[in-house]
């Protein structure tokens, strides 16, 4: 458990405000940071890490106090368990890939256990490459396990799929899914792609001007968009779940969601990730997949 009551000025180039959050983390899931620019949350991740200090306010990690302004703790960096993943791959380039890892966990770094993340992104026959001998993709394969050699206890994800394109993206959205459910570390992370907090995250943290306005599952932010009596929508499937003899399958348009009833035959070429039309007239849906 992550419990977290910090006040911090923000400095803004079209204004200041004042980032006040007062909440607590659950262990073990991934809690998405969603909000508009300049809302506060690079700058919650940066506290968390120790890399910025609030004005007041305390940080308890685990039962362990990393920062209490009142007592005058501060945990360097250093002494807090995490991984930080920026948007940049930020790896040594005169470094292999074996190299950066082995770097990133000390001398008495676990090689077992980098051989098994290396396994969990399927990049073991890379070791000995340089950085600029790897795709986008690949690079943040290895910045995300690097982040991870030291077995943190929590892990900052700012914004890491990005600048990837939207193909790599959906790729690495289901690799992090896995390996935090594999792993089972508490994990944060700062995005402004709904798909990704839909799909990732079971607790969500909305932040407005400094301050949380929402804290709870994504599905009860993004919920249903209200529609017309006659649309044409295009969207991205974010899931298909079955139901008995039919399926339910959720699309993001826009900033909401939408779960349309689809039969076997709708769903047969559907997959996460795919682009669709949806039909809507009076009160019917219907949906169909987009060439290309």
């Amino acid at each position: 458990m992550i419990r977290i009551n910090i006040t911090k000025q923000l400095r803004l180039a079209h204004e200041n405000t004042q980032l006040s959050i007062g909440t607590t983390i659950p262990s073990n899931t991934i809690t998405a940071i969603y909000g508009p620019s300049g809302a506060g949350k690079t700058t919650l991740l940066k506290i968390l890490a120790g890399l910025v200090q609030p004005e007041q306010g305390a940080v308890e990690v685990n039962g362990r106090i990393w920062l209490d302004t009142a007592r005058r703790v501060c945990l360097p960096p250093q002494q807090r368990s995490i991984g930080f993943v920026f948007q940049e791959y930020a790896l040594f380039p005169h470094m292999t890939v074996q190299q950066n890892l082995q770097f990133a966990a000390g001398k008495n770094g676990d090689k077992s256990y980098i051989d098994k993340l290396l396994h969990l992104v399927k990049m073991e026959a890379f070791i000995h490459a340089k950085p600029s001998q790897l795709s986008g993709g690949q690079q943040q394969r290895i910045a995300l396990i690097r982040a991870l050699v030291r077995k943190p206890q929590l892990l900052l994800l700012d914004e890491p799929l990005s600048a990837l394109d939207d193909a790599m993206r959906h790729e690495l959205r289901t690799e992090l899914y896995h390996i935090q459910q594999q792993l089972q570390i508490t994990t944060l992370l700062v995005s402004h792609d709904i798909s990704e907090v839909y799909t990732l995250a079971s607790n969500l943290i909305h932040l407005e001007h400094g301050k949380v306005v929402f804290q709870g599952e994504p599905q009860q932010l993004f919920g249903a968009a209200s529609l017309s009596s006659t649309l044409q929508l295009t969207g991205e499937v974010l899931q298909v779940i079955p139901d008995g003899a039919i399926y339910t399958v959720e699309v993001l348009t826009g900033k909401n969601i939408i779960r349309v009833t689809a039969g076997e035959h709708d769903i047969a070429k559907l997959q996460t990730g795919d682009k669709v039309c949806l039909f809507v007239k009076a009160y019917t849906i219907a949906l169909k997949k987009m060439n290309g």
